[in-house]
């Protein structure tokens, strides 16, 4: 099981610089933060741009592996995206994961005041905007039409240093998502049920996250692919909540989502309000689990490319 962290862009670069830091030194894995323009209750509040808290984040960090979770049609287009993931890539030395998702209803959806599209069209949509990611990266000139996205004669030089291109991690909860993971991704994402955060305890989930895992199995097969290699991230905190009350309740957590064929484990920094308030006390009593070695304060494993994989993966 390899484990992850959540870092809000919540706080200016002078705050925040140091938790990027500390969840390296703590022996995480991979650190993500969220691509949104405004999120939910904190619409309002302080909120800073994804790429270049990750870029920041690169500069002050080595080995841990930085991720959106996740970038969406809402408010990217693949052109311009791909060129920030791929100079990113670059700047961290190939640690960059690609989180991208199909874009919930809500702000991001309606600050450009257009109208909400259908579910229908906004698969359609996000099915594109995987499709033409994935070329960009992969290829040095990409030629694409679509119905709502096209490229002429885009070239992506020099490349993703990660080969054949950075890593894919595609959150997805229904069928033509998962089909749409199983076909293109290194990783699919959970969150649970989807929803607008409406928190349960992890352990009530294991059987949604059973037949999440089933249903992904079957994407899996109708797209002539493995399951096993197909990496399986369960983001806990939302929808999944108490894994961080204790380290007991996080270790019973991770036996439970590892169990159900979980590869990654991503939990969010605690906060001192809502949403995912907590004491970050409880990531010094976890740090034992996440598998830094006690005399690594970089928390590199003793190897500074042991640990450098892609969440779930590289395919």
């Amino acid at each position: 099981m390899r484990h992850g962290i959540v870092i809000l862009p919540d706080s200016p670069w002078s705050e925040a610089a140091r938790r990027w830091r500390r969840a390296e030194q703590l022996g995480f894995d991979h650190a993500w933060t969220f691509d949104h323009l405004m999120w939910r209750t904190l619409r309002e509040h302080t909120w800073f741009s994804a790429i270049p808290t990750l870029t920041a984040a690169a500069g002050v960090t080595r080995r841990i592996r930085l991720g959106t979770l996740v970038a969406s049609p809402n408010i990217r287009h693949p052109l311009t995206f791909a060129k920030e993931v791929m100079t990113l890539d670059d700047i961290s030395g190939g640690r960059v994961v690609c989180g991208i998702g199909a874009g919930a209803y809500g702000f991001d959806a309606e600050v450009f005041g257009d109208p909400p599209l259908p579910v229908g069209e906004r698969h359609a949509r996000f099915k594109e905007f995987t499709e033409l990611t994935d070329l960009l990266l992969r290829q040095s000139e990409t030629d694409y039409s679509g119905a709502y996205y096209r490229a002429r004669g885009a070239h992506m030089a020099p490349g993703c240093i990660q080969r054949p291109r950075v890593p894919l991690a595609v959150a997805a909860g229904g069928p033509q998502g998962m089909r749409l993971a199983a076909r293109l991704a290194e990783s699919w994402i959970t969150v649970g049920l989807p929803g607008l955060g409406e928190t349960a305890r992890f352990d009530e989930a294991s059987g949604l996250l059973q037949d999440q895992a089933k249903r992904l199995d079957e994407a899996c097969g109708a797209e002539g692919r493995d399951p096993r290699s197909l990496g399986r991230t369960v983001v806990a905190g939302a929808q999944l909540g108490g894994v961080l009350s204790s380290r007991d309740a996080f270790e019973t957590a991770r036996g439970m989502f590892e169990d159900l064929g979980f590869t990654d484990m991503v939990v969010f920094w605690p906060r001192h309000e809502e949403p995912f308030q907590g004491t970050e006390d409880v990531l010094d009593d976890i740090a034992p689990l996440l598998g830094a070695a006690p005399d690594d304060p970089e928390g590199s494993g003793g190897d500074p490319g042991s640990r450098v994989r892609p969440a779930g993966g590289q395919r």
